[in-house]
């Protein structure tokens, strides 16, 4: 398997690395996120665990809030659409059809996103994924004028419907009171340490929240997302990227001069708690997102920044396999048949977790991808799309 070089760095098998790397950054945005669900059932529950009310645990995750929540949810959903076309040109090099071939793609994606739920995780965005998957499926053939404009229609609609939410509903008539959420958090906190059985009640305890959030936000989130992915990987936008930089230059003003203020005023006005708030974050989350992926490429293209890209495209090649090994951590961690370090970890200690939890992802991914071709979920997932084992291919480098 031959590697040579492009504008955007190293090529082998027709991987884009640069496109590995951001999809690596992005596992490591989701995971930050996640581990404070993972570890108590207080943030799903939107009350803060009084255990943690110092000025210490307040910043942190004020900014969690302020810099991750929402940011890199948008970015993975993006690089999805990406790796679709790429999945495209994959079934034509093969011969194969593509259509019944991404039908049995999503459906193992969807199997995965239900183990994911029931035994390590209620929080799953495969699933809905692998739904959203079918109607990209559906518009794989539209031009990029029809994918660009669908997309914006859909993001405004998301957008306005939040905003005749917080108009018109009081939340107080479907939500419980503080009072009532904070008992709440605190017996799902303990079964979170309970036996097989109880843990799995609680996952599955999520499902009806995860259906309606997946129906009002993030599957219309992630569709937008994807329809953009779609047009920039029929771009090749990630080939050129690195050489633009005054584009990046200026995506990175624009994008931070909205993102951050957007992000801080959603940390500031509650979060999730809150409808506006909500709103907020989904009208200036996408340039925040921008403004970090034309950074990482500034770095990654930078000489001295090359060993950053060294050191994400590993765990962004497997990223499926990340994924669910970090939600496979959180089990082991925190739940009663781990560690039982739920409801334990302050909001800060959470943050250092996840650093180090994603380092050593990163050691295992190289590690792993220098005796492997695919990551275990990945090798599961591609024989259930193609209906047969991978062939064993023998892997050579050849020298720049």
């Amino acid at each position: 398997m031959s590697q040579h070089a492009t504008a955007e760095g190293p090529v082998e098998s027709g991987r884009v690395h640069d496109v590995d790397a951001v999809r690596g950054f992005a596992l490591l945005g989701i995971f930050v996120v996640n581990i404070t669900f993972m570890a108590s059932a207080y943030p799903g529950n939107l009350v803060n665990d009084p255990s943690f009310s110092t000025p210490i645990d307040d910043a942190a995750r004020f900014l969690v809030a302020a810099l991750f929540s929402m940011k890199f949810y948008l970015l993975f959903s993006f690089l999805f659409g990406y790796s679709f076309v790429l999945q495209m040109d994959a079934a034509e090099r093969a011969g194969a059809s593509f259509v019944p071939r991404m039908l049995r793609r999503s459906l193992g994606l969807f199997l995965l996103g239900v183990g994911h739920i029931v035994l390590l995780y209620g929080g799953d965005v495969l699933t809905t994924y692998a739904v959203v998957c079918l109607v990209l499926l559906g518009m794989h053939r539209v031009r990029d004028r029809t994918a660009l404009l669908t997309s914006g229609i859909i993001y405004a609609f998301v957008v306005l419907s939040l905003v005749v939410s917080a108009a018109l509903l009081d939340r107080s008539m479907f939500m419980p009171s503080h009072d009532e959420a904070l008992v709440t958090a605190a017996a799902q906190t303990q079964a979170m340490l309970g036996s097989p059985v109880e843990i799995v009640g609680h996952h599955v305890s999520g499902l009806e929240l995860l259906v309606i959030q997946a129906a009002s936000l993030l599957g219309p989130t992630a569709l937008a997302m994807f329809l953009l992915g779609m047009v920039a990987a029929r771009r090749k936008l990630f080939t050129r990227l690195g050489n633009r930089t005054a584009l990046l230059q200026r995506v990175q003003w624009v994008g931070f001069a909205v993102g951050l203020p957007g992000g801080a005023l959603f940390a500031l006005m509650g979060g999730d708690t809150n409808t506006w708030a909500t709103t907020v974050s989904v009208v200036t989350a996408p340039f925040l997102t921008a403004a970090y992926v034309a950074t990482l490429i500034r770095i990654m293209h930078a000489p001295w920044g090359t060993w950053v890209r060294t050191v994400l495209a590993p765990v962004g090649r497997i990223a499926l396999t990340n994924y669910l090994g970090q939600s496979l951590v959180g089990i082991i961690l925190f739940s009663g048949i781990g560690l039982g370090l739920a409801g334990r970890v302050s909001p800060p200690l959470l943050i250092v977790l996840a650093l180090v939890v994603f380092a050593a992802q990163v050691s295992v991914s190289a590690g792993w991808l220098r005796r492997h071709r695919y990551g275990p979920a990945e090798y599961f997932l591609r024989c259930f799309t193609n209906w047969s084992r991978p062939g064993r291919v023998k892997i050579a480098t050849e020298s720049k």
